[in-house]
């Protein structure tokens, strides 16, 4: 979710922000921010990383697309861009990482947007993504 906030936020290149992400000094210094940064991810999990973000780079515009589709009421240039960087991760593990349970995806998002957002966008955030499988995956 970070690196997808940084995406959109810096409008640069899905590949440029992995690599400087991962950067040795870079990283350590997130560590005071978050203890899950006081060592590199495991091979498996750095994998993970890259392809969901490459992924979300590649499929941003209809990954916004969705997030206004089912935005009910909302203008996507007033949605939190937090909360933007999290529905696209969820949607996109949805979409094209089939060995992620839908529910897991959900589960993840609403979790990691409890340490950022309101509780009103916390349900928001519940609520485009339950209509987002509903309304778009195959039944």
């Amino acid at each position: 979710m970070r690196l997808c906030f940084e995406i959109s936020s810096r409008e640069c290149d899905a590949k440029e922000v992995l690599e400087g992400f991962f950067e040795g000094e870079y990283y350590a210094s997130l560590a005071s921010e978050d203890k899950l940064y006081e060592s590199q991810p495991q091979p498996n999990h750095k994998e993970y990383i890259e392809e969901l973000v490459l992924g979300i780079g590649e499929h941003s515009a209809e990954l916004d697309f969705y997030v206004e589709k089912y935005a009910k009421g909302w203008k996507f240039g007033r949605i939190s861009r937090t909360a933007v960087a999290v529905m696209k991760t969820a949607m996109y593990e949805i979409m094209y990482m089939p060995q992620i349970p839908n529910g897991a995806a959900i589960n993840e998002a609403v979790e990691i947007a409890k340490k950022y957002d309101e509780p009103e966008t916390v349900a928001f955030i519940n609520g485009v993504l339950g209509t987002f499988v509903r309304e778009e995956l195959p039944k």
